[in-house]
Order: C-alpha cells, then sequence, then structure tokens
C-alpha cells in the first residue's frame, strides 16, 4: 500500500466556501496535498508540483471559448473571467502533455470540451433548469451511465443520483472525447477519452461529487467511488 503523500493541483472556483468543499472532499482523511492554482495568484508554475489536476466550477467560460460572439443570454454571468478560462486552458493543455491524470467537475468539464473543438448549449432553457440550475437546497436527479465506460467501470452501476448545479451543456462533443453519462432527460452529464490508450487518467463529470454531503449523498458511487478511482489512478501515474 502506497504511504506517501500525493499532492493535487486544483483550480480555485472564485469562492472560498466552495473552495474548500474541493479540498475536503479530495483531502479526505489521507495524506494529500491540495495546491490551490488560480489566475489571481498567477501560480500556473505550481503545476509542476502536482501529482494529477482537477479543474473545478465556477461561472460560465467565456463564449469565444467555443467560436460564439454571443454574451448576453438567460443567466449569463454579468461579467465573465476570460483569464480564468486562458490560464485554466494552459493547465488542462499542460496536465495532458505531462501526462497528469484529470478530473474536471462542471463548468471544467465544460470548459475541457471546448478546448478539444466542442460547443456549449449556453441555457438549458426554463424547463430543464428547473432540473439542473442551483437552488440553496441543490439538484438532485438521475444519472445513467453508459455500460463499458470507464465510469461504468468506476462505479459498477448503470444508474445513480447526482447533486447537479449548471445552467448549461455540453452540445457537439469536442475531439478524442466519449459521452459516459447523460442526465434522465437527455443532457450530457459524463466525458472521458474515447481512446485511452497512452493517455493518462481523464473524467469530466457535470454534477459536484465534492459537495454530495449537503445532499446525505456522499456514500454515492458518484461521489465517493469517483475520489478513491481518481487518487488510485494518480498514485500509480506517481509511481510509473
Amino acid at each position: 500500500m502506497y504511504t506517501g503523500k500525493i499532492s493535487i493541483g486544483l483550480t480555485y472556483t472564485g469562492n472560498e466556501a466552495k473552495h474548500l468543499n474541493y479540498v475536503n472532499w479530495l483531502k479526505g482523511s489521507d495524506n494529500i496535498e491540495v495546491i490551490r492554482l488560480s489566475v489571481e495568484d498567477n501560480n500556473l508554475e505550481k503545476l509542476f508540483a502536482a501529482d494529477a489536476i482537477v479543474l473545478s466550477g465556477g461561472i460560465d467560460a467565456h463564449p469565444k471559448n467555443y467560436g460564439s460572439s454571443i454574451t448576453s443570454y438567460p443567466n449569463a454571468p454579468e461579467k465573465f473571467n476570460e483569464e480564468r478560462d486562458d490560464f485554466e486552458t494552459a493547465i488542462f493543455k499542460t496536465a495532458v502533455q505531462q501526462q497528469l491524470p484529470v478530473l474536471a467537475i462542471c463548468r471544467g468539464m465544460q470548459l475541457v470540451n471546448c478546448i478539444l473543438g466542442g460547443d456549449l448549449i449556453q441555457d438549458l432553457g426554463e424547463e430543464k433548469n428547473e432540473l439542473h440550475r442551483l437552488t440553496d437546497k441543490g439538484k438532485k436527479h438521475s444519472i445513467l451511465i453508459e455500460p463499458g465506460s470507464l465510469l461504468y467501470h468506476i462505479t459498477q452501476t448503470e444508474k445513480d443520483t447526482a447533486d447537479s448545479a449548471h445552467h448549461q451543456c455540453i452540445n457537439h462533443l469536442g475531439k478524442d472525447l466519449l459521452i459516459n453519462a447523460r442526465s434522465d432527460d437527455g443532457m450530457i452529464e459524463g466525458i472521458e477519452w474515447a481512446d485511452k490508450e497512452g493517455k493518462a487518467f481523464f473524467l469530466g463529470v457535470q454534477w459536484h461529487p465534492e459537495r454530495m454531503y449537503l445532499q446525505q449523498l456522499d456514500t454515492s458511487t458518484l461521489s465517493k467511488n469517483i475520489r478513491e478511482y481518481f487518487l488510485k489512478e494518480t498514485i500509480n501515474n506517481k509511481l510509473k
């Protein structure tokens, strides 16, 4: 059993309380250092001290990331953070080059899809936002998992419940990606590499595994199993 310390680079979500949810979830009771990576700290070089990367959630990526000039749409942020988009794009590209495991959550998954040439539905619309968009209590809904996918291998189930907080979703899939999960109303909820040969671990999820404890879902396969598998892949990759 590996007993050394591992370091995980975590992009700053823009909110201290939300950032702490990620930190606590990743650390658990294990010997894990979480390195905050943020455009505010201008510390891209700290990526090279990390054994794996987590791209966190937050405000919408600027539409220019998916070739759109439309910045006024329902539930758009008052102000985009283009510097964060560029910073995290550099993090993802460098992580792939360095063969580091990557877990991309909510906005993080959407940004990866855009980096790889995909685009987004800018707003789900009033009806679908009732199921997916953030409220004080969160939004629980079912996740349907593709048999044979990496996510299925991790969770060992074709259906589970997640805590959701988004008003956008993937539209056209980026290059080299595979859809591994959808919500019960058809939204893309998970992605992974289509061809995993020669690549480090990558998983993108639209839900929030780091805060599922708020819905008493912290033992769900969509939270507990993902954390454990991500850490296992990080250790294995470190020991190569």
